[in-house]
């Protein structure tokens, strides 16, 4: 039950909002609407974050480059992956870049999981990694990317992965996603996520093509760029 329990650690008022209104004097629809989504959010991360095994991340080995020597983690405030990639790129070196620059804005969710959990990564501005240009064989982007709430933002990690990526390299991104699935899962939170349609503008603004494509359940979707 971690991945349940670390959901309502970090968006507790979102499920005590819901289960007000779920229980407040307001029309039948909306009460209905209020316990489906509180409820039906709790069993979605339950089932993806607990039962699916998506935290073993060796599901991603279908959609990596072949050989990665050197890898770029990618994180947004919060980091459960590092410790499973030995395990998925044995041999490889790499760092773990934040995103998220911890003075400015950012979603409440993403403080709480940071003074819950002190970042291990290094603070770095999307469109300045410090990696050497062509030097990764994968950039990983782990449920970190949406994190970036302006397309200018997106756009700048894209470049930089870019850069960073020898020829056939691989940006692999994984990612909730704004669709039908998602928003049955999470209603109107599920807005803070994005279609597929905009990482695919994202990458190709950026040189970078889609060639594979995996799901681990209908909610969670990993996504590999190319470098060509």
């Amino acid at each position: 039950m971690r991945g349940v329990a670390q959901v309502l650690a970090f968006n507790w008022p979102k499920v005590l909002a819901g289960a007000v209104v779920a229980l407040a004097p307001v029309p039948k629809p909306v009460r209905a609407g209020a316990a489906w989504f509180t409820i039906a959010s709790l069993a979605a991360s339950w089932w993806v974050y607990d039962v699916s095994g998506l935290y073993r991340w060796t599901w991603l080995r279908p959609v990596l480059p072949d050989p990665v020597r050197r890898h770029v983690l990618v994180t947004a405030g919060f980091d459960e992956v590092s410790p499973a990639l030995p395990a998925v790129l044995p041999g490889s070196t790499g760092v773990v870049l934040d995103v998220l620059d911890p003075r400015g804005p950012s979603e409440a969710s993403i403080r709480r999981a940071r003074r819950r959990y002190p970042a291990r990564a290094v603070p770095v501005r999307p469109q300045a990694l410090p990696v050497a240009t062509g030097s990764a064989d994968v950039v990983l982007a782990v449920l970190a990317a949406h994190e970036l709430r302006t397309a200018s933002g997106r756009e700048a990690l894209f470049r930089e992965a870019r850069r960073v990526l020898r020829r056939g390299g691989r940006l692999v991104l994984v990612e909730h996603h704004r669709d039908l699935p998602n928003v049955l899962a999470f209603g109107p939170s599920a807005w803070h996520f994005y279609p597929h349609a905009e990482w695919d503008r994202v990458a190709a603004r950026a040189g970078l093509v889609a060639v594979a494509r995996v799901r681990r359940t209908p909610l969670v979707t990993a996504t590999a760029f190319e470098a060509p």
